[in-house]
């Protein structure tokens, strides 16, 4: 009578994790979604400049066909719509020196939208925070190409004047750098391991 045969003994199974490391603890960097901008994003940011662009658009070419050259109006305080032409960039900065200005505005737009382009998920904010900055930018260079300076209007006394794309800038890279900030905060720590956080 022969005897029954043995059962081999299960033979271990190599388990494969995709997207981990060597010890199935800590996700490999490479394996987190892509930061670059969709769709959305693209569509957020093109809203929010177009918006900007307009609006800075509008109120020059109101205050243009309001007030001659160099009138003024007072509001309130040392606040006042006082129509002036700017040659430089924000602020009367860079003033006479048009071809320059130009030329640094259009590489300062080329930048941004290559970084949009990398890092637009990264924040919910960056679409409005960058759309703003493009928005103001390429009006004032529109304004730069096509008459060779800018309207300013917003005059504070004791401030350059100023108009919307301006401000438009200014309140962008603030918001961008607070998008900056809390991104920064709700990513955990490169290199951290589970382990170290028990």
């Amino acid at each position: 009578m022969s005897e029954p045969a043995r059962a081999e003994p299960a033979r271990s199974q190599l388990e494969v994790r995709v997207g981990s490391a060597t010890n199935a603890l800590q996700p490999i960097p490479g394996a987190s979604r892509s930061l670059a901008a969709g769709v959305g994003q693209w569509v957020g940011l093109g809203l929010v400049a177009l918006a900007a662009a307009g609006a800075d658009q509008l109120t020059k070419s109101f205050v243009a066909g309001r007030l001659t050259l160099g009138d003024a109006v007072e509001i309130a305080g040392p606040f006042a719509i006082h129509h002036v032409r700017n040659t430089g960039i924000a602020f009367g900065l860079f003033s006479d020196s048009t071809s320059i200005v130009i030329v640094l505005t259009a590489v300062a737009i080329g930048a941004m939208v290559a970084f949009f382009a990398r890092s637009g998920r990264r924040h919910p904010l960056l679409p409005v925070a960058v759309g703003l900055v493009l928005g103001g930018s390429i009006s004032n260079l529109v304004d730069r190409l096509r008459l060779g300076y800018v309207t300013d209007f917003l005059d504070l006394d004791y401030w350059p004047a100023f108009n919307l794309a301006d401000t438009f800038i200014v309140v962008g890279v603030g918001v961008l750098f607070v998008s900056f900030v809390a991104a920064d905060r709700s990513s955990p720590a490169v290199g951290t391991s589970p382990l170290s956080r028990l």
